[in-house]
């Protein structure tokens, strides 16, 4: 709160895309997917110089594995963003990388009615 005749401070917590990514263009699409599934790796430190939204990663993928599409979620970036900094933490090895798991397979519908029988004989 500001003073009668003092001038308010000019602030916004929006930072544009291209300073976050040093205005470097997008990696390649098929090395970090959507799905590909990220983690920082083991006995590593965070790099001294990183950026808040390095470090916001770093707090992320920490604790166990989550998709390209979650991180740049949390990070209310642009995929495109969260991607080139996920690379460049890769490059660096401090990052591991695990596709995603494949799509479930269909299952016998004669199975599901199977199980869907035994719930209602269970729990009515």
């Amino acid at each position: 709160m500001t003073a009668r005749g003092e001038e308010e401070a000019v602030s916004s917590g929006f930072v544009r895309s291209y300073v976050i990514t040093g205005g470097r263009g997008l990696p390649d699409a098929d090395a970090l997917s959507l799905v590909t599934l990220v983690t920082i790796a083991p006995d590593r430190e965070m790099p001294a110089q990183a950026g808040p939204e390095v470090r916001a990663i770093w707090d992320l993928c920490s604790g166990g594995y989550l998709s390209v599409a979650e991180v740049a979620g949390h990070l209310q970036q642009p995929v495109g963003v969260a991607r080139l900094l996920l690379q460049d933490l890769a490059e660096q090895g401090h990052l591991i990388r695990r596709k995603a798991p494949p799509a479930a397979q269909l299952v016998d519908r004669k199975i599901l009615e199977e199980v869907l029988h035994g719930l209602h004989v269970r729990f009515g």
